[in-house]
């Protein structure tokens, strides 16, 4: 466990914040953001801690060695070694022994190890510093704080966006500090925070209610509530992390890029995949997409790169055969949209293009949420098959089908859509953005006290993509 979300909003942000503000000094601000992401991370994980500090130096060593010309190529190769080794020790050592052990018949027991939370961001960082630095030599970084600044950064450490060395370098050397970045940013802040708590955590209840079932007691109904129920829980989820991690980083001066652009009005899946974890895709495409070749070499390779790619993105995600087929399963449909067999392109398909990309990012999600393969087939199979299903398990889902709960929902499918930026749009246009921003800030503060009154009298509060 990290701090407790009351713990951070009361305690460790405000000290850190008036802390920065008081500090003149760059390069002491610098160390003290550092500091105070070390502590954040060690409060419940010291042991993790020391293997995130290792990879940092370690890290920072490659970098140096890039920067050169004689040692850049070993440099980067050890850092990959270094970086995925670590993805693989932690993360999927247990997996592939059983993987092993079904394939060989052998008894091989998978070892327990306990998963660093945010390893599988902060490895994608450090080795993120090291090509960029192969790449551009003039980015690489002579102090030690810097770079633990930038791999370790609190706001975006366990749960992202996975934020590109080339993006920030500049920030980390000279950034600004002023009221209104700090009002956009707290403001930013609580609306990520009403995503997580308000809309995401309802959502979830219903979801969770649901994938706890046996395939055999849910009804086609059920099903798919489930099902949408856990594509808004993910989006809000992660959608709103990013967002307080965007929120907390304007505040102290930095830039991060977007994480997510209204992702479930995309059009076809290779436009979701635009739109959705783009830090993630981005960082995909620049560093094994286009080095395999990207889309050059015609479309047999473009679509093999695009297999290799999805394919790691569901294993990236987690040891199990679900995410990596989850990966598949997307990497299926943007071949099949690369060759025209669904025809995105053709003006008449573009009306059906948002309803059938919603149905292969639903049914897509099944999989990712559910236990186990079987679990998500059976899940799959209760959606498509027509089933009533058993009558104890409707009325539990029916049970939490309450007016907070469709309150939510109908918010949610509000927030998922572009209306709000139409809005500001709109009063920019027509010379009332002062108006605007005072109904926004006035909004921020309103959902962050709602946010705070159900962070107190609830203690349901997952993080999904703290496990990744």
């Amino acid at each position: 466990m990290t701090f407790s979300s009351l713990t951070f909003l009361f305690l460790f942000f405000p000290v850190t914040f008036l802390l920065y503000a008081v500090i003149r000094s760059h390069t002491a601000r610098n160390l003290l953001l550092a500091a105070a992401s070390l502590v954040f991370y060690a409060f419940g994980e010291p042991v993790a801690v020391m293997i995130m500090l290792v990879s940092i130096v370690l890290n920072y060593l490659f970098g140096l060695g890039a920067a050169g010309t004689r040692w850049d190529r070993p440099a980067v190769v050890l850092a990959v070694l270094l970086n995925i080794g670590l993805l693989v020790f932690y993360k999927y050592t247990g997996f592939l022994a059983q993987l092993l052990g079904s394939l060989t018949g052998l008894a091989i027991p998978a070892p327990q190890i306990r998963l660093p939370i945010g390893i599988s961001f902060f490895t994608f960082q450090g080795l993120s510093y090291v090509i960029d630095v192969y790449r551009d030599k003039k980015n690489v970084q002579k102090s030690l704080f810097s770079v633990l600044l930038y791999i370790s950064f609190f706001p975006q450490l366990i749960a992202g966006p996975i934020v590109r060395y080339a993006d920030i370098a500049r920030q980390i050397d000279s950034r600004t500090f002023s009221l209104d970045r700090v009002c956009r940013g707290v403001r930013r802040f609580c609306f990520g925070l009403a995503k997580k708590v308000l809309i995401a955590n309802q959502m979830g209840l219903v979801a969770d209610k649901v994938f706890s079932l046996a395939p055999g007691q849910l009804g086609t109904a059920a099903a798919w509530l489930g099902a949408v129920c856990y594509t808004l829980q993910i989006f809000f989820d992660f959608c709103g992390y990013s967002d307080m991690a965007i929120g907390l980083g304007c505040v102290f001066g930095f830039d991060f890029l977007e994480n997510f652009n209204y992702p479930l009005i995309a059009g076809s899946i290779q436009d979701f995949w635009r739109r959705w974890h783009i830090s993630l895709s981005t960082w995909f495409k620049e560093y094994v997409y286009i080095p395999l070749g990207g889309s050059r070499r015609g479309k047999a390779r473009t679509t093999r790169n695009k297999w290799i790619v999805f394919f790691l993105t569901g294993l990236w995600h987690g040891a199990s055969f679900t995410f990596i087929l989850w990966g598949l399963w997307h990497g299926l449909w943007q071949m099949l949209e690369t060759y025209q067999i669904v025809p995105t392109k053709k003006k008449w398909f573009r009306p059906l293009g948002h309803v059938y990309t919603l149905l292969v990012v639903v049914l897509g999600f099944v999989l990712f949420r559910a236990d186990s393969l079987a679990l998500g087939l059976g899940v799959l199979g209760a959606m498509l098959v027509p089933s009533s299903g058993a009558a104890a398990a409707s009325a539990e889902i029916l049970s939490l089908l309450s007016p907070v709960f469709w309150l939510a929902f109908g918010f949610g499918l509000l927030t998922a859509t572009p209306v709000f930026r139409l809005l500001r749009e709109r009063a920019e246009a027509g010379g009332r953005a002062g108006l605007y921003d005072g109904l926004s800030y006035a909004g921020s503060m309103l959902l962050f006290a709602l946010s705070v009154l159900t962070l107190v009298s609830s203690s349901y509060n997952p993080f999904i993509y703290f496990r990744f």
